[in-house]
């Protein structure tokens, strides 16, 4: 089981990675699944549009995009976070830069965990479950 953080095209790091992997091990662990190999990738919007291209056939910025590489009950993946719209996010929410990037690296795992956001129900869940894990963070 690895947990790695890479920076691609950024000087940002994350300062509070270890309790930051811990925090995401334990939502793992709490949804009853194994924690697998999971790749963070924080970037920029320049990248993240050229996956969302590539392999979503979608032509615009996101803040993340996960490919889902589970087995059975290990959960594994890639998740490719925007430090470009994260920065814009948290503008908009009115909140730190430091707390959107680790809201949508939950965000991502909770969607191997296969947690959706497409109904306004399954959002506000999404981010009732964000909050929580923000508030142990």
């Amino acid at each position: 089981m690895n947990i790695r953080i890479f920076y691609d095209e950024t000087n940002f790091r994350l300062n509070c990675w270890r309790k930051t992997v811990r925090i995401i091990k334990e939502v793992i662990t709490k949804e009853h699944k194994i924690s697998g190999d999971l790749s963070f990738i924080l970037t920029n919007d320049k990248t993240v549009k050229e996956i969302n291209i590539q392999f979503l056939n979608h032509n615009f910025n996101t803040d993340v995009i996960t490919f889902n590489y589970n087995t059975g009950n290990i959960i594994s993946g890639e998740i490719y976070i925007s430090l470009d719209t994260v920065a814009k996010n948290a503008i908009n929410y009115n909140v730190s830069f430091k707390s959107e990037v680790l809201r949508v690296m939950i965000h991502g795992v909770l969607h191997l965990l296969e947690y959706d956001d497409k109904s306004e129900k399954e959002r506000a869940k999404m981010r009732e479950m964000e909050n929580f894990w923000l508030s142990m963070i």
